[in-house]
């Protein structure tokens, strides 16, 4: 359940290094805390990176080393100006009164943080992310509480994080759980299949649209108007031609590589004679 508010837009990036910051965590620890990084506009917040932050937990006090959550923002800030503390990461699923604690640290940091909850032990059978912004609960000059009010959450990707994802996903099915990396000619190919797919799957549709079958959505329609008009108009001779002399010259760049290998290895020999 979320309620109005900005729309929080999370990258697989951070997910994996939240991921990461919990398996590798101390050992007795029960759940990681850290920083999240991002940008921020008028209508959705973006999180695009975070680190991990030491903290000591017990049944009656909470402690963070802010210090060092400073020094690591510090060092950040010189790889990524623009990215800026929009709030923080727990593991886990519930919100404690160690939460409200930590949540006031870095209110200091940032105005009004979202909290960002990850259920890395899949409680629910996946990994259930929720985020969080805190309202202050009581009457006019007198605040007795505070509330956690959900946040949407939605999961967006550069093309070069899709790359690994993509890659994850094949893992699902191997027993090992492993994928070896593929050479480039196989990506490419993978890549043709999924736009032929893609292509056959709107196709289907088109063709159910005419034919009266399913009603027409008139957004799909122009974001298809719009990819038809983004395509190239080239004739099926020029692109033959351009194909064949991209071809041509990835042959000629393979057989150079070949060449040079073969004078490496005979001029290694020459030097042993």
């Amino acid at each position: 359940m979320s309620v109005f508010g900005p729309v929080v837009k999370i990258h697989p990036v951070v997910l994996a290094s939240i991921s990461d910051s919990y398996e590798r965590r101390n050992e007795g620890a029960s759940r990681v805390i850290g920083t999240i990084l991002g940008t921020i506009d008028k209508h959705s917040i973006e999180v695009t990176n975070c680190f991990s932050v030491p903290h000591n937990e017990s049944e009656d006090e909470v402690a963070v080393d802010m210090e060092f959550a400073k020094n690591m923002y510090e060092l950040h800030k010189r790889v990524s100006p623009t990215e800026v503390i929009i709030g923080w990461y727990a593991t886990g699923f519930d919100i404690t009164e160690h939460s409200v604690l930590i949540h006031e640290y870095y209110s200091r940091e940032a105005t009004n943080p979202i909290h960002l909850t990850v259920d890395t032990a899949l409680q629910s059978g996946k990994m259930n992310i929720r985020a969080y912004v805190s309202a202050q609960m009581g009457v006019p000059g007198k605040t007795v509480g505070v509330m956690f009010t959900p946040l949407t959450v939605k999961y967006i990707y550069y093309d070069t994080e899709r790359i690994g994802v993509d890659l994850l996903q094949r893992t699902r099915v191997t027993p090992s759980r492993t994928k070896g990396l593929t050479s480039d000619l196989s990506q490419v190919g993978s890549a043709a299949s999924r736009i032929q797919d893609m292509l056959t799957t709107v196709l289907a549709y088109i063709e159910d649209v005419l034919s009266g079958k399913v009603t027409a959505d008139n957004s799909v329609g122009r974001f298809l108007m719009d990819l038809v008009n983004k395509v190239p108009t080239i004739t099926a001779e020029d692109f033959e031609n351009m194909l064949n002399s991209n071809i041509n010259d990835l042959l000629m760049v393979t057989y150079l590589s070949n060449l040079t290998q073969a004078q490496i290895a005979l001029n290694e020999k020459l030097v042993l004679l």
